[in-house]
Protein backbone atom coordinates (compact mmCIF):
# COMPACT_ATOMS: atom_id res chain seq x y z
CA UNK A 1 0.00 0.00 0.00
CA UNK A 2 2.81 2.13 1.09
CA UNK A 3 4.44 1.70 -2.50
CA UNK A 4 1.17 2.40 -4.70
CA UNK A 5 0.99 5.71 -2.35
CA UNK A 6 4.43 6.47 -3.30
CA UNK A 7 3.54 5.70 -6.77
CA UNK A 8 0.76 7.53 -7.12
CA UNK A 9 2.13 10.76 -5.46
CA UNK A 10 4.97 10.27 -8.26
CA UNK A 11 3.05 9.99 -10.93
CA UNK A 12 0.58 13.30 -9.95
CA UNK A 13 4.11 15.43 -9.85
CA UNK A 14 4.91 14.09 -13.13
CA UNK A 15 1.51 15.15 -14.92
CA UNK A 16 1.94 18.83 -13.24
CA UNK A 17 -0.64 17.76 -10.33
CA UNK A 18 -2.89 16.24 -12.40
CA UNK A 19 -4.60 13.37 -10.02
CA UNK A 20 -4.09 10.01 -11.98
CA UNK A 21 -6.18 7.13 -10.27
CA UNK A 22 -5.75 3.52 -11.42
CA UNK A 23 -6.60 0.37 -9.57
CA UNK A 24 -3.42 -2.38 -9.59
CA UNK A 25 -3.80 -5.49 -7.55
CA UNK A 26 -0.55 -5.61 -5.68
CA UNK A 27 0.81 -8.46 -3.41
CA UNK A 28 2.87 -7.01 -0.62
CA UNK A 29 5.91 -9.99 0.77
CA UNK A 30 5.73 -10.53 3.45
CA UNK A 31 8.50 -12.55 5.48
CA UNK A 32 7.47 -15.94 7.09
CA UNK A 33 8.70 -17.41 10.57
CA UNK A 34 9.14 -20.92 10.47
CA UNK A 35 8.27 -22.69 13.68
CA UNK A 36 9.60 -25.51 15.17
CA UNK A 37 7.48 -28.53 14.89
CA UNK A 38 6.91 -30.80 17.74
CA UNK A 39 5.01 -33.52 16.05
CA UNK A 40 6.65 -37.23 16.87
CA UNK A 41 7.05 -37.25 12.69
CA UNK A 42 9.36 -34.88 12.41
CA UNK A 43 10.92 -34.41 15.94
CA UNK A 44 15.13 -34.64 16.31
CA UNK A 45 16.83 -36.67 18.96
CA UNK A 46 20.27 -37.61 19.79
CA UNK A 47 19.13 -41.13 20.53
CA UNK A 48 17.01 -41.01 16.83
CA UNK A 49 18.74 -39.23 13.92
CA UNK A 50 17.59 -38.54 10.41
CA UNK A 51 19.23 -38.86 7.30
CA UNK A 52 19.74 -36.12 5.51
CA UNK A 53 17.55 -36.19 2.32
CA UNK A 54 20.11 -35.94 -1.18
CA UNK A 55 19.19 -32.81 -2.98
CA UNK A 56 16.96 -33.06 -6.09
CA UNK A 57 19.61 -33.12 -9.26
CA UNK A 58 18.48 -29.93 -11.56
CA UNK A 59 16.07 -30.88 -13.97
CA UNK A 60 17.73 -31.33 -17.27
CA UNK A 61 16.60 -28.57 -19.75
CA UNK A 62 13.81 -30.00 -22.51
CA UNK A 63 12.71 -28.29 -25.52
CA UNK A 64 9.06 -26.60 -25.36
CA UNK A 65 7.23 -26.67 -28.90
CA UNK A 66 4.58 -23.88 -27.23
CA UNK A 67 7.09 -21.86 -26.52
CA UNK A 68 9.38 -22.44 -28.94
CA UNK A 69 6.38 -21.89 -31.76
CA UNK A 70 5.74 -18.33 -29.71
CA UNK A 71 9.30 -17.19 -30.50
CA UNK A 72 9.67 -18.23 -33.59
CA UNK A 73 5.98 -15.62 -34.46
CA UNK A 74 7.69 -12.88 -32.22
CA UNK A 75 11.13 -12.38 -34.09
CA UNK A 76 9.20 -12.32 -36.89
CA UNK A 77 7.20 -9.55 -35.85
CA UNK A 78 10.32 -7.95 -34.48
CA UNK A 79 11.79 -7.72 -37.78
CA UNK A 80 8.24 -6.51 -39.61
CA UNK A 81 8.78 -3.67 -36.96
CA UNK A 82 12.07 -2.39 -38.89
CA UNK A 83 11.40 -3.86 -41.99
CA UNK A 84 8.80 -2.43 -43.31
CA UNK A 85 7.04 -0.69 -40.01
CA UNK A 86 10.17 1.47 -38.75
CA UNK A 87 10.73 2.51 -42.81
CA UNK A 88 7.25 3.50 -43.22
CA UNK A 89 7.19 5.60 -39.90
CA UNK A 90 10.37 7.27 -41.14
CA UNK A 91 9.96 7.49 -44.61
CA UNK A 92 6.65 9.35 -44.71
CA UNK A 93 8.17 11.80 -42.57
CA UNK A 94 11.23 13.49 -44.35
CA UNK A 95 10.70 15.41 -47.66
CA UNK A 96 9.97 13.42 -50.93
CA UNK A 97 13.32 13.76 -51.86
CA UNK A 98 15.17 11.58 -48.89
CA UNK A 99 12.36 9.23 -48.62
CA UNK A 100 14.58 6.04 -50.57
CA UNK A 101 17.50 7.15 -48.40
CA UNK A 102 15.46 6.94 -45.12
CA UNK A 103 14.29 4.10 -45.74
CA UNK A 104 17.84 3.02 -46.90
CA UNK A 105 18.88 3.32 -43.25
CA UNK A 106 16.56 0.53 -41.90
CA UNK A 107 17.02 -2.18 -44.62
CA UNK A 108 20.67 -1.48 -44.24
CA UNK A 109 20.32 -2.29 -40.88
CA UNK A 110 18.48 -5.23 -41.36
CA UNK A 111 21.73 -6.25 -43.87
CA UNK A 112 24.97 -5.54 -42.01
CA UNK A 113 23.51 -5.81 -38.37
CA UNK A 114 22.62 -9.32 -39.33
CA UNK A 115 25.97 -10.93 -40.27
CA UNK A 116 27.77 -9.10 -37.30
CA UNK A 117 25.59 -9.94 -34.78
CA UNK A 118 26.73 -13.70 -36.06
CA UNK A 119 30.53 -12.78 -36.84
CA UNK A 120 31.20 -11.31 -33.00
CA UNK A 121 27.58 -9.13 -31.49
CA UNK A 122 26.22 -12.44 -30.08
CA UNK A 123 29.38 -13.72 -28.18
CA UNK A 124 29.95 -10.19 -26.88
CA UNK A 125 26.47 -10.04 -25.34
CA UNK A 126 26.16 -13.27 -24.14
CA UNK A 127 28.64 -15.58 -23.82
CA UNK A 128 31.77 -15.35 -21.04
CA UNK A 129 31.89 -13.94 -17.21
CA UNK A 130 32.74 -10.84 -17.37
CA UNK A 131 30.60 -8.39 -15.75
CA UNK A 132 31.04 -5.51 -18.76
CA UNK A 133 31.53 -7.38 -21.80
CA UNK A 134 31.86 -10.83 -22.93
CA UNK A 135 34.56 -12.68 -24.84
CA UNK A 136 34.42 -14.59 -28.69
CA UNK A 137 34.29 -17.84 -27.06
CA UNK A 138 30.54 -17.99 -29.91
CA UNK A 139 32.25 -15.88 -32.43
CA UNK A 140 30.72 -17.03 -35.45
CA UNK A 141 28.24 -18.48 -33.73
CA UNK A 142 31.08 -21.77 -32.27
CA UNK A 143 29.49 -23.79 -29.89
CA UNK A 144 25.78 -23.22 -31.10
CA UNK A 145 24.84 -26.87 -31.71
CA UNK A 146 22.00 -27.62 -33.94
CA UNK A 147 19.64 -28.90 -30.72
CA UNK A 148 21.62 -26.88 -28.63
CA UNK A 149 19.04 -25.10 -25.57
CA UNK A 150 18.63 -21.84 -24.46
CA UNK A 151 16.08 -22.32 -21.73
CA UNK A 152 12.96 -24.21 -23.73
CA UNK A 153 13.70 -23.08 -26.76
CA UNK A 154 16.62 -23.51 -29.19
CA UNK A 155 19.50 -21.58 -29.07
CA UNK A 156 19.31 -20.77 -32.47
CA UNK A 157 16.18 -19.38 -32.14
CA UNK A 158 17.11 -17.22 -29.16
CA UNK A 159 20.30 -15.86 -31.41
CA UNK A 160 17.82 -14.73 -34.31
CA UNK A 161 15.25 -13.13 -32.21
CA UNK A 162 18.34 -11.38 -30.45
CA UNK A 163 19.42 -10.37 -33.73
CA UNK A 164 16.33 -8.20 -34.46
CA UNK A 165 16.57 -6.45 -31.18
CA UNK A 166 20.11 -5.13 -32.47
CA UNK A 167 18.28 -4.49 -35.71
CA UNK A 168 15.55 -1.81 -34.59
CA UNK A 169 17.80 -0.48 -32.42
CA UNK A 170 20.34 0.94 -34.99
CA UNK A 171 17.03 1.58 -36.98
CA UNK A 172 15.64 3.80 -34.75
CA UNK A 173 19.02 6.04 -34.04
CA UNK A 174 18.86 6.49 -37.39
CA UNK A 175 16.09 9.19 -37.57
CA UNK A 176 18.10 11.65 -36.01
CA UNK A 177 20.11 11.76 -38.73
CA UNK A 178 18.19 12.31 -41.57
CA UNK A 179 18.83 14.14 -44.55
CA UNK A 180 22.37 14.32 -43.90
CA UNK A 181 24.62 11.97 -43.48
CA UNK A 182 27.15 9.91 -45.64
CA UNK A 183 25.97 6.48 -46.52
CA UNK A 184 29.05 5.32 -46.62
CA UNK A 185 29.88 7.01 -42.78
CA UNK A 186 26.85 5.55 -41.89
CA UNK A 187 27.37 1.93 -42.68
CA UNK A 188 31.03 2.21 -41.16
CA UNK A 189 29.50 3.77 -38.35
CA UNK A 190 26.71 0.98 -37.45
CA UNK A 191 30.02 -1.60 -38.30
CA UNK A 192 31.80 -0.37 -35.25
CA UNK A 193 28.39 1.00 -33.05
CA UNK A 194 26.69 -2.37 -33.05
CA UNK A 195 29.98 -4.27 -31.69
CA UNK A 196 31.29 -1.66 -29.16
CA UNK A 197 28.17 -0.11 -27.94
CA UNK A 198 25.15 -2.31 -28.60
CA UNK A 199 26.51 -6.40 -27.48
CA UNK A 200 28.48 -4.45 -24.30
CA UNK A 201 25.07 -3.18 -23.11
CA UNK A 202 23.39 -5.84 -23.90
CA UNK A 203 25.65 -7.54 -21.84
CA UNK A 204 25.37 -5.62 -18.92
CA UNK A 205 21.20 -5.39 -18.66
CA UNK A 206 20.77 -9.11 -19.94
CA UNK A 207 23.75 -11.30 -19.48
CA UNK A 208 23.80 -13.43 -16.16
CA UNK A 209 26.87 -11.90 -15.28
CA UNK A 210 26.28 -8.41 -16.17
CA UNK A 211 26.74 -5.97 -13.69
CA UNK A 212 23.28 -4.43 -14.17
CA UNK A 213 21.60 -7.41 -14.91
CA UNK A 214 23.30 -8.79 -10.79
CA UNK A 215 22.19 -5.68 -9.40
CA UNK A 216 19.06 -6.31 -10.04
CA UNK A 217 18.03 -3.87 -12.91
CA UNK A 218 14.47 -4.69 -14.42
CA UNK A 219 14.05 -4.08 -18.53
CA UNK A 220 11.90 -6.94 -19.55
CA UNK A 221 12.66 -5.58 -23.05
CA UNK A 222 14.91 -2.89 -23.78
CA UNK A 223 14.56 -0.14 -22.09
CA UNK A 224 18.13 0.80 -21.61
CA UNK A 225 19.17 -1.56 -24.42
CA UNK A 226 17.20 -0.53 -26.72
CA UNK A 227 15.66 2.89 -26.17
CA UNK A 228 17.70 4.77 -24.18
CA UNK A 229 20.96 3.78 -26.14
CA UNK A 230 19.53 4.45 -29.55
CA UNK A 231 18.29 7.50 -28.29
CA UNK A 232 21.81 8.84 -26.95
CA UNK A 233 23.35 8.03 -29.79
CA UNK A 234 20.99 9.80 -32.32
CA UNK A 235 21.21 13.14 -30.57
CA UNK A 236 25.02 12.95 -30.52
CA UNK A 237 24.82 11.85 -34.03
CA UNK A 238 22.77 15.38 -34.76
CA UNK A 239 25.20 17.26 -32.62
CA UNK A 240 27.89 15.98 -34.42
CA UNK A 241 26.41 15.94 -38.20
CA UNK A 242 24.45 19.87 -37.77
CA UNK A 243 21.25 21.27 -38.63
CA UNK A 244 20.11 20.65 -41.93
CA UNK A 245 20.48 23.48 -44.41
CA UNK A 246 17.11 25.30 -44.30
CA UNK A 247 16.19 24.09 -41.33
CA UNK A 248 13.78 27.00 -39.62
CA UNK A 249 14.03 28.86 -43.26
CA UNK A 250 12.23 26.20 -45.36
CA UNK A 251 9.12 24.29 -45.26
CA UNK A 252 10.24 20.36 -44.38
CA UNK A 253 6.61 18.76 -43.30
CA UNK A 254 5.97 15.22 -44.35
CA UNK A 255 5.46 14.69 -47.32
CA UNK A 256 3.32 11.22 -46.78
CA UNK A 257 1.57 10.70 -43.59
CA UNK A 258 -0.06 7.55 -45.19
CA UNK A 259 3.09 5.81 -45.02
CA UNK A 260 4.31 7.54 -41.78
CA UNK A 261 0.53 5.55 -40.15
CA UNK A 262 0.89 2.48 -41.77
CA UNK A 263 4.39 2.13 -39.77
CA UNK A 264 3.24 3.30 -36.81
CA UNK A 265 0.46 0.52 -36.96
CA UNK A 266 3.52 -2.32 -37.90
CA UNK A 267 5.33 -1.10 -35.37
CA UNK A 268 2.48 -1.23 -32.66
CA UNK A 269 1.43 -4.54 -33.76
CA UNK A 270 5.07 -6.05 -33.96
CA UNK A 271 5.51 -4.43 -30.37
CA UNK A 272 3.33 -7.47 -29.12
CA UNK A 273 6.54 -9.89 -30.71
CA UNK A 274 9.07 -7.21 -29.00
CA UNK A 275 7.48 -7.23 -25.38
CA UNK A 276 4.96 -10.54 -25.07
CA UNK A 277 8.76 -12.48 -26.58
CA UNK A 278 10.51 -11.26 -24.04
CA UNK A 279 9.05 -13.52 -22.01
CA UNK A 280 10.77 -16.20 -23.61
CA UNK A 281 8.00 -18.64 -23.68
CA UNK A 282 4.18 -19.05 -24.31
CA UNK A 283 2.37 -18.51 -20.95
CA UNK A 284 0.78 -16.05 -18.34
CA UNK A 285 3.94 -13.70 -18.51
CA UNK A 286 3.86 -13.45 -22.63
CA UNK A 287 0.03 -12.35 -22.26
CA UNK A 288 0.24 -10.13 -19.17
CA UNK A 289 3.22 -8.52 -21.60
CA UNK A 290 1.04 -8.05 -24.61
CA UNK A 291 -2.18 -6.48 -22.54
CA UNK A 292 0.36 -3.98 -21.06
CA UNK A 293 1.41 -3.40 -23.94
CA UNK A 294 -1.90 -2.37 -25.64
CA UNK A 295 -2.66 -0.42 -22.37
CA UNK A 296 0.15 1.39 -22.68
CA UNK A 297 0.28 2.66 -25.98
CA UNK A 298 -3.47 3.48 -26.28
CA UNK A 299 -3.15 5.70 -23.11
CA UNK A 300 -0.29 7.73 -24.33
CA UNK A 301 -1.54 8.27 -27.46
CA UNK A 302 -4.47 9.51 -25.72
CA UNK A 303 -2.49 11.66 -23.25
CA UNK A 304 -0.49 13.31 -26.10
CA UNK A 305 -3.55 14.41 -28.18
CA UNK A 306 -5.37 16.36 -25.82
CA UNK A 307 -2.10 18.00 -24.34
CA UNK A 308 -1.76 18.51 -28.33
CA UNK A 309 -5.47 20.07 -28.32
CA UNK A 310 -4.85 21.94 -25.21
CA UNK A 311 -1.55 23.75 -26.31
CA UNK A 312 -2.04 23.55 -30.15
CA UNK A 313 -5.74 23.63 -30.76
CA UNK A 314 -5.66 20.40 -32.67
CA UNK A 315 -5.21 16.72 -32.45
CA UNK A 316 -3.14 15.39 -35.13
CA UNK A 317 -2.64 12.31 -36.77
CA UNK A 318 0.83 12.33 -36.36
CA UNK A 319 0.28 13.38 -32.72
CA UNK A 320 -1.65 10.23 -32.86
CA UNK A 321 0.88 7.43 -33.99
CA UNK A 322 3.57 9.86 -32.34
CA UNK A 323 1.51 9.53 -28.93
CA UNK A 324 0.93 5.32 -29.64
CA UNK A 325 4.98 4.78 -29.96
CA UNK A 326 5.82 6.61 -27.23
CA UNK A 327 3.41 3.93 -24.82
CA UNK A 328 4.99 1.37 -26.62
CA UNK A 329 8.35 2.58 -25.47
CA UNK A 330 7.56 3.49 -22.31
CA UNK A 331 6.07 0.19 -21.37
CA UNK A 332 9.14 -1.76 -22.84
CA UNK A 333 11.39 -2.39 -20.06
CA UNK A 334 7.88 -2.53 -17.87
CA UNK A 335 6.36 -4.99 -19.63
CA UNK A 336 7.05 -8.24 -17.67
CA UNK A 337 6.64 -6.94 -14.53
CA UNK A 338 4.20 -4.51 -13.68
CA UNK A 339 0.23 -5.16 -13.77
CA UNK A 340 -2.64 -3.08 -16.02
CA UNK A 341 -2.94 -0.20 -13.55
CA UNK A 342 0.59 0.42 -13.52
CA UNK A 343 0.38 0.23 -17.42
CA UNK A 344 -2.26 2.77 -17.11
CA UNK A 345 -0.38 5.70 -15.52
CA UNK A 346 2.89 4.83 -17.06
CA UNK A 347 1.37 5.56 -20.27
CA UNK A 348 -0.58 8.52 -19.58
CA UNK A 349 2.31 9.83 -18.24
CA UNK A 350 4.86 8.59 -21.17
CA UNK A 351 2.19 10.37 -23.18
CA UNK A 352 2.77 13.40 -21.56
CA UNK A 353 6.32 13.58 -21.08
CA UNK A 354 7.60 11.93 -24.77
CA UNK A 355 5.10 15.66 -26.34
CA UNK A 356 7.47 17.76 -24.58
CA UNK A 357 10.21 15.97 -25.12
CA UNK A 358 9.68 16.45 -29.00
CA UNK A 359 8.81 20.33 -28.35
CA UNK A 360 10.20 22.14 -25.05
CA UNK A 361 13.03 20.17 -24.76
CA UNK A 362 14.07 19.84 -28.25
CA UNK A 363 14.30 23.30 -28.18
CA UNK A 364 16.52 23.68 -25.48
CA UNK A 365 18.95 20.85 -26.84
CA UNK A 366 18.98 23.07 -30.16
CA UNK A 367 20.04 19.24 -31.87
CA UNK A 368 18.71 19.02 -35.60
CA UNK A 369 17.08 15.52 -34.09
CA UNK A 370 15.35 15.55 -37.04
CA UNK A 371 12.45 12.81 -36.40
CA UNK A 372 12.58 12.90 -33.26
CA UNK A 373 14.53 9.65 -31.98
CA UNK A 374 16.01 11.20 -28.83
CA UNK A 375 12.61 12.84 -27.75
CA UNK A 376 10.46 9.61 -28.51
CA UNK A 377 13.06 7.19 -27.40
CA UNK A 378 15.73 8.33 -24.71
CA UNK A 379 12.83 10.13 -23.33
CA UNK A 380 10.63 7.73 -23.19
CA UNK A 381 13.11 4.93 -22.05
CA UNK A 382 13.87 7.02 -19.37
CA UNK A 383 10.31 7.58 -17.98
CA UNK A 384 9.39 3.63 -18.50
CA UNK A 385 13.29 2.70 -16.97
CA UNK A 386 12.62 4.74 -13.79
CA UNK A 387 8.73 4.17 -13.59
CA UNK A 388 9.71 0.04 -13.80
CA UNK A 389 10.77 0.54 -10.43
CA UNK A 390 8.15 1.96 -9.08
CA UNK A 391 5.03 0.74 -10.55
CA UNK A 392 6.07 -3.18 -10.67
CA UNK A 393 3.55 -5.75 -9.35
CA UNK A 394 5.04 -7.68 -5.95
CA UNK A 395 2.61 -10.37 -7.18
CA UNK A 396 4.41 -10.64 -11.12
CA UNK A 397 7.91 -10.39 -9.92
CA UNK A 398 7.10 -13.05 -7.60
CA UNK A 399 5.33 -15.19 -9.35
CA UNK A 400 8.30 -14.52 -12.44
CA UNK A 401 11.32 -15.50 -10.13
CA UNK A 402 13.23 -11.89 -9.91
CA UNK A 403 15.10 -10.63 -7.38
CA UNK A 404 15.25 -7.40 -6.49
CA UNK A 405 17.03 -4.71 -4.43
CA UNK A 406 16.60 -5.28 -0.53
CA UNK A 407 13.89 -1.71 -0.28
CA UNK A 408 12.02 0.25 -2.98
CA UNK A 409 14.42 2.94 -2.71
CA UNK A 410 17.22 1.04 -3.22
CA UNK A 411 15.05 -0.78 -6.48
CA UNK A 412 14.62 2.44 -7.70
CA UNK A 413 18.21 3.59 -7.66
CA UNK A 414 19.12 0.44 -10.00
CA UNK A 415 16.99 2.04 -11.58
CA UNK A 416 18.13 5.12 -12.35
CA UNK A 417 21.97 3.33 -12.21
CA UNK A 418 20.96 2.15 -15.05
CA UNK A 419 19.66 4.72 -17.14
CA UNK A 420 22.73 7.44 -16.39
CA UNK A 421 25.18 4.25 -17.08
CA UNK A 422 23.61 3.33 -20.66
CA UNK A 423 23.12 7.37 -21.49
CA UNK A 424 26.50 8.10 -20.64
CA UNK A 425 28.62 4.95 -22.43
CA UNK A 426 26.53 5.21 -25.82
CA UNK A 427 26.74 9.09 -25.69
CA UNK A 428 30.92 8.92 -25.25
CA UNK A 429 31.39 6.05 -27.35
CA UNK A 430 29.16 7.41 -30.28
CA UNK A 431 30.99 10.22 -30.01
CA UNK A 432 34.19 8.50 -30.40
CA UNK A 433 33.00 6.75 -33.16
CA UNK A 434 32.02 9.35 -35.24
CA UNK A 435 34.89 11.75 -34.45
CA UNK A 436 36.97 9.00 -35.56
CA UNK A 437 34.87 8.38 -39.07
CA UNK A 438 34.48 12.04 -39.77
CA UNK A 439 38.54 12.40 -39.80
CA UNK A 440 39.15 9.43 -42.06
CA UNK A 441 35.79 9.48 -44.23
CA UNK A 442 33.75 12.28 -43.61
CA UNK A 443 30.45 12.05 -41.97
CA UNK A 444 28.13 14.57 -43.72
CA UNK A 445 27.02 14.87 -47.22
CA UNK A 446 28.76 18.52 -49.15
CA UNK A 447 25.99 20.79 -49.30
CA UNK A 448 24.87 20.42 -53.19
CA UNK A 449 24.29 16.56 -52.56
CA UNK A 450 22.08 18.00 -49.82
CA UNK A 451 20.32 20.17 -51.76
CA UNK A 452 19.50 17.63 -54.60
CA UNK A 453 18.58 15.10 -51.68
CA UNK A 454 20.24 11.88 -50.83
CA UNK A 455 18.15 9.54 -52.65
CA UNK A 456 19.47 11.14 -55.86
CA UNK A 457 23.28 11.73 -54.43
CA UNK A 458 23.63 9.05 -52.09
CA UNK A 459 21.63 5.98 -54.27
CA UNK A 460 21.17 7.26 -57.72
CA UNK A 461 17.20 6.91 -57.89
CA UNK A 462 14.11 9.23 -57.13
CA UNK A 463 10.99 8.93 -56.64
CA UNK A 464 9.17 10.21 -59.37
Amino acid sequence: MKKMLMALSLSGALLGGTAVWAEEAVTTPTSEVAAASTSPATATTAEAPVAETPAAPAPTPTLDTGDTSWILVSTALVLLMTIPGLALFYGGMVRKKNVLSTMMFSLSAAILVSLLWVIAGYSIAFSGTGAFFGDLSKAMLNGVAFDALSGTIPESLFVIFQMTFAIITVAILSGSIADRMKYSAFMVFIAVWVLVVYAPITHWVWAADGWLFKAGALDFAGGTVVHINSGVAGLVAAYMLGKRIGLGRESMAPHNLTLTVVGASLLWVGWFGFNGGSALGAGARASMAILVTQVAAAAAAFSWLVVERMIRGKASVLGGASGAVAGLVVITPAAGFVGVGGALVMGLIGGVVCFWGITALKRLLKADDALDAFGLHAVGGIVGAILTGVFYSDEIIKAANVALAPTFAGQLWVQIEGVLATMVYSGIATFVILKVIDLVIGIRVNADDERMGLDLSQHGERIE
